[in-house]
C-alpha cells in the first residue's frame, strides 16, 4: 500500500497536488464536462485525480464495494476514506480498534489506491494526551499510510497536541472556515498536507470566489515543493459547488505551471 510520500503529476493538478470534492456527485450544471463512464465515480475520475469518501463516516461499505470503486478509476486515481463516527464521536477514541480493525480491513480494497485516512474530531472532544497518544500508536501499528486529523475543540491546537500528532505522522487538517487562529496554517506532521474547504461564509453551502482560489493555487504550488503529498478536497457540496470550485482551482494551478 502506498504510503504518504506519493508523488504525481496530473494535467493542470500541478506536481505533488491532489484536488478533488467530498464525494463524486456531479450537479447538472457541471456534468456535461466530464467524460463518459459506467458510474457517476468513472465520469467524476476523468477530470479529477483524487476523492474523499464521506459515507463511510455513517456506515459501512463491504469490501467488494470498495474494490469495485478502486476498479472504476484510473491507476493514477486515488482515495481518501473517513474514519467512522463510531471511532471518533462514540467511541471518542477509546476501545475503538475493534471497530478501527473491521473498517480498514474494508477500506483496503482500494489497494494501492488508499492514500489517506481522515479522522474527523467532534467539537466536543478535546485533547487528552493518554487518549490521542494510545489511539494514535495503535492505528500506526495496523496501518502505515497518511492520516489527517481533523480537530475542532481549541486545545488540539497547542504545542503538546501538535508534537504529539507529528510523532505519529499524522497530519492537522487546515479546514476553512478556520474555527481557531492556530488553525490558519496546517500542523502535526508538515510531510504531507491536507486542507479541506468547506464552504464560507455558508458551511457547505457557499461558493469559494476567484479572489480566494487564485492566492490559493500558488500557496499549494509551493506548498508542493515542500511536502510529499499536497491534497485540496472541496467539502461544500450541499449546494452543488464543491465541483465547480474544484474545477477553477485546477483551472489556476495549470495557468501557474
Amino acid at each position: 500500500m502506498s504510503g504518504p510520500g506519493e508523488r504525481t503529476v496530473s494535467p493542470g493538478s500541478g506536481q505533488g497536488i491532489r484536488i478533488g470534492c467530498a464525494g463524486w456527485s456531479l450537479p447538472s450544471p457541471f456534468r456535461d464536462g466530464f467524460g463518459d463512464g459506467d458510474s457517476q465515480l468513472a465520469r467524476y475520475a476523468t477530470r479529477f485525480n483524487a476523492v474523499e469518501i464521506n459515507s463511510s463516516f455513517y456506515r459501512p461499505h463491504r469490501r467488494l464495494t470498495y474494490e469495485r470503486w478502486a476498479a472504476s478509476t484510473p491507476p493514477d486515481f486515488a482515495f481518501s476514506v473517513k474514519v467512522p463516527k463510531a471511532i471518533t464521536h462514540e467511541r471518542r477514541l477509546n476501545a475503538a480498534m475493534p471497530l478501527f480493525d473491521a473498517f480498514l480491513e474494508q477500506a483496503q480494497g482500494l489497494g494501492p489506491k488508499l492514500r489517506w485516512l481522515l479522522v474527523q474530531l467532534p467539537p466536543s472532544l478535546a485533547f487528552e494526551s493518554k487518549v490521542a497518544g494510545r489511539f494514535a500508536a495503535q492505528l500506526r501499528r495496523r496501518y502505515g499510510g497518511a492520516v489527517a486529523v481533523e480537530p475542532r475543540h481549541a486545545s488540539w491546537f497547542s504545542a503538546e497536541a501538535d508534537a504529539l500528532l507529528a510523532k505519529y505522522r499524522f497530519s492537522r487538517v487546515l479546514a476553512d472556515p478556520v474555527r481557531h487562529a492556530p488553525g490558519a496554517a496546517p500542523g502535526g506532521w508538515l510531510g504531507a498536507l491536507y486542507l479541506r474547504l468547506h464552504g464560507s461564509p455558508r458551511v457547505y453551502w457557499s461558493r469559494y470566489e476567484d479572489a480566494l482560489l487564485a492566492p490559493l493555487a500558488s500557496r499549494l504550488r509551493q506548498a508542493a515543493h515542500e511536502a510529499e503529498s499536497c491534497w485540496c478536497i472541496f467539502d461544500n457540496t450541499a449546494g452543488g459547488q464543491a465541483v465547480g470550485d474544484a474545477l477553477r482551482l485546477r483551472a489556476f494551478i495549470g495557468q501557474a505551471l
